[in-house]
């Protein structure tokens, strides 16, 4: 069920990103691939942050 409303909170953020593109016209292409980069800026990043974690938990292992 908790995947159910987080699938509708983000339907319901898609929803008014798109809106809010269609009301600000010409600008509209613009503002969303500015949104869009700072996301898979901000996942790039938590990824490589991730990986980093990874790598240096398995330096730190015994062999």
């Amino acid at each position: 069920m908790k995947t159910f409303f987080l699938f509708v909170l983000y339907l319901l953020i898609a929803l008014v990103t798109i809106v809010l593109g269609v009301i600000l016209g010409d600008y509209a292409s613009w503002y969303f691939a500015w949104i869009v980069g700072t996301v898979m800026i901000v996942l790039v990043s938590a990824a490589g942050g991730a990986w980093l974690d990874t790598q240096d938990e398995d330096e730190a292992l015994p062999r």
